[in-house]
């Protein structure tokens, strides 16, 4: 099959010719027809990941595509089905094998791109925003909410009835938070953080804040958090781990909650299947409106990556196979 290879941590990627992975226990293989892109690809494929693939592999976490054999005992799908489905590793590549857990039957009106790029982002916010305890009627700031989990933090927000202030570096950037939703937008690069977001709550602060940036942004919601706030860690697209004063944590009241929602696939199949069946039922009520900002063929896997890197791209990337 053709895929798209890391053959080594921090060289570049390359197509051509890999085997088809075997099928496993509780297996579904999937002729993929679309793969989302995800920031987190560009650190698995520089060994800067929580979990290491061994190269030579095929990265890649979300993808979509028809169901072509399922193992003994499988129950969620069968040969036929248009899926979406997470992976640790293998999207890029004509073909893939996800666990039964991890495979989604699509709804007849979701396309194979737009249901590319749904998984990893919407699982990451619904389920991340259920662990914050976000509450209809709090104040929710979404740092990066043009990025690719940033916009389905602003849409999953506003759907749970919080009032959603999106952060973004650009004019253009905040148009885009506002567009899926956000109540208000802070440009960061002309703006103060702080001062907007203890503006627009009258001083209180914000109740929730989903940060997938780090550095000095996450220095900012320190500063703009409520009393008894919650601050959600998602990731560090800015390059910058932040070190967290613990005296602010205990002056304020306020928790930091560490988020992976890549774990609970192994910790808890069930709560992510049952988060993610909700932000299906969300997408067919309209609430939902995944933004794919480029398709690209999968050759240009490389190129995706470096998009994201560089923070030129909004929404989501998806590369698709020619399927």
């Amino acid at each position: 099959m053709k895929a798209v290879i890391c053959p080594a941590f921090g060289q570049p990627l390359v197509v051509t010719e890999f085997p088809a992975p075997g099928l496993v226990a509780n297996g579904v293989r999937i002729a993929v027809h679309a793969a989302g892109v995800n920031f987190a690809d560009s650190l698995i494929t520089g060994g800067k990941y929580q979990e290491k693939m061994e190269p030579p592999f095929v990265p890649g976490m979300e993808l979509s595509g028809v169901v072509m054999e399922v193992a003994p005992g499988v129950t969620t799908c069968k040969p036929g089905d248009r899926v979406m489905a997470t992976v640790t590793g293998g999207a890029f590549a004509e073909e893939a094998v996800a666990d039964q857990t991890d495979v989604y039957v699509l709804p007849d009106s979701l396309d194979f791109i737009t249901a590319a790029s749904f998984p990893v982002a919407y699982g990451t916010s619904h389920l991340g925003l259920k662990k914050a305890g976000l509450k209809s009627g709090e104040t929710l700031v979404v740092h990066g909410a043009a990025g690719g989990v940033g916009i389905t933090a602003v849409e999953v927000g506003r759907a749970m009835g919080a009032t959603v202030i999106g952060t973004a570096g650009g004019a253009d950037k905040v148009k885009v938070a506002l567009e899926h939703g956000a109540h208000y937008g802070i440009d960061y690069k002309a703006e103060d953080i702080r001062d907007r977001v203890k503006a627009l709550t009258h001083g209180r602060g914000a109740d929730v804040i989903y940060d997938p940036v780090g550095g000095a942004v996450f220095d900012a919601s320190l500063r703009c958090i409520a009393a008894d706030g919650r601050i959600l860690i998602i990731g560090f697209a800015s390059g910058t781990v932040p070190q967290i004063p613990a005296n602010i944590l205990l002056v304020k009241n306020i928790t930091v909650i560490g988020y992976y929602w890549g774990a609970y696939r192994k910790l808890n199949p069930a709560m992510v299947r049952g988060s993610m069946q909700e932000a299906l039922d969300w997408w067919a009520e309209g609430r939902l409106c995944p933004h794919v900002s480029k398709t690209l063929e999968l050759s240009q896997a490389v190129e995706a990556i470096e998009m994201l890197k560089g923070r030129a791209a909004t929404g989501k990337l998806v590369l698709t196979t020619g399927r």
